[in-house]
């Protein structure tokens, strides 16, 4: 329609603002410093991700660190692998309220959070199955609001009903991402609709599996997705989704909505997407690479990545590089040690040899290809979650809204602390108008 063209090319003219304004008057882009760090904008107890040292204004590249309430990821999640255990309710529990539970705790808080995941009466009916929609995502944000509708103490802000609501979230979002996606498929995919009822004696990451494959699944599947959950689960305040948390909660919203703004953050193929990029380039790298053990063939075609010539002509390695970390990803270090046994179990060792190689060589042709000044990169850990979920056969529909059924527990953790602690303030930048001033004209001079 050309009305439609015209005001469209009108809008993006407005819309551009010269970039070299930027430096000349001091805005950092993206919340970003020059070093690629990000902008300090909060305090926070939660998390916290160490990818350098800052030394004299000077970045110096180290191995990545995670923490979750002062406790490395590494030492967390070997505590409850050590022993056979699934971690994500002892994850949740520790986010949610700062300590780790003893085995009192950790029984009653899984006990309380199977009996939440039970949605509210027609819910998955006219929710769910009878709105019918195309993303899972968007499936569930919708879900979230409706959430709402049932909450007789949605705007309730005391601390009791804040984490009763988190709980509430943290149990219901894979029931709605599995229910989500079965909808889904039934209406645009015509194949069968399957609802399976969440299992209470099962964990979160078994019961996920559960409603997607009924008992289709090994102990191995289980405890990679339970792992998986664990690593996502928080990643500092300082992401795009938990940022989101924390501004839209700071203006006293209810935790419905800040959750559904922080599902559209994740949403965003800049965000929650990666591991699906990264498939999609290992399928291709695979289709034309005939030998996947040949070093110098692997590393001649990750450099026609880089020139634009292969693939999806971005210049990009996807799985490879990230905004804090340099040296190391901690979470790609754990969920690849696990991925190596998946894949022994599945027989794709090949496969994930070959993802080793690029994983080894990908940094090399990166500083070939940029020269020496490069930023020291490593594999992310969304260069092994969509090969895990491979293995796992977890249709590809449903990988970032695992993200979320992770991410939820950083969220509420993040929206608690939002909105209790004692120096809040609403979250309110500032932006600088650049455009010269004019003088309005009458409808007839124009």
């Amino acid at each position: 329609m050309v009305l439609l063209e015209n005001l469209a090319k009108m809008a993006v003219q407005s819309c551009e603002i010269e970039k070299g304004l930027f430096d000349q008057m001091g805005v950092k882009r993206g919340l970003r410093n020059s070093d690629f760090s990000g902008v300090l904008v909060g305090l926070t107890h939660i998390g916290n991700v160490v990818g350098y040292d800052n030394k004299d204004g000077k970045l110096i590249p180290r191995e990545g660190e995670l923490y979750y309430r002062g406790i490395e990821l590494k030492d967390l999640s070997k505590g409850f692998l050590s022993t056979g255990r699934h971690g994500f309710e002892e994850t949740a529990y520790l986010l949610l309220t700062g300590q780790l539970p003893n085995s009192t705790e950790l029984t009653d808080f899984t006990e309380y959070l199977a009996e939440q995941s039970e949605l509210p009466p027609f819910f998955s009916k006219n929710m769910i199955l009878s709105l019918r929609g195309r993303d899972v995502m968007n499936m569930l944000a919708r879900s979230v609001l409706g959430l709402y509708a049932a909450d007789e103490d949605a705007e309730d802000f005391s601390e009791v009903n804040l984490m009763k609501q988190a709980i509430s979230l943290i149990a219901k979002f894979p029931v709605i991402v599995a229910y989500a996606y079965y909808g889904m498929r039934h209406s645009f995919q015509r194949k069968s609709l399957i609802i399976r009822h969440p299992q209470k004696h099962l964990s979160l990451a078994e019961n996920f599996l559960y409603m997607l494959k009924g008992k289709d699944y090994t102990k191995l599947e289980a405890d990679l997705l339970d792992l998986s959950l664990v690593i996502h689960a928080e990643h500092g305040g300082g992401n795009n989704s938990s940022f989101t948390t924390r501004v839209v909660s700071s203006a006293q919203t209810d935790t419905y909505s800040a959750i559904a703004a922080a599902l559209g953050s994740l949403k965003g193929g800049l965000h929650g997407g990666a591991n699906l990029k990264v498939i999609d380039m290992m399928n291709n790298i695979k289709e034309n690479v005939k030998d996947w053990s040949d070093k110098k063939e692997v590393s001649e075609y990750l450099l026609k990545l880089l020139n634009k010539q292969a693939f999806d002509q971005t210049g990009k390695i996807y799985g490879i590089g990230h905004a804090i970390y340099t040296l190391s990803d901690p979470r790609a270090v754990l969920l690849k040690e696990k991925a190596r046994e998946l894949a022994d179990e599945k027989g794709r060792m090949d496969e994930f040899k070959l993802y080793e190689l690029i994983e080894e060589l990908a940094p090399e042709v990166f500083y070939q290809f940029k020269g020496e000044n490069a930023k020291v990169i490593c594999a992310n850990v969304d260069f092994y979650s969509g090969f895990v979920y491979e293995c796992i056969k977890i249709p590809k529909e449903i990988y970032t809204p695992i993200f979320a059924v992770a991410r939820i527990a950083g969220w509420a953790a993040h929206r608690i602390e939002e909105v209790t602690f004692s120096s809040r303030r609403i979250i309110r930048p500032a932006y600088k108008c650049v455009i010269d001033r004019s003088t309005y004209l009458p409808l007839e001079s124009r």
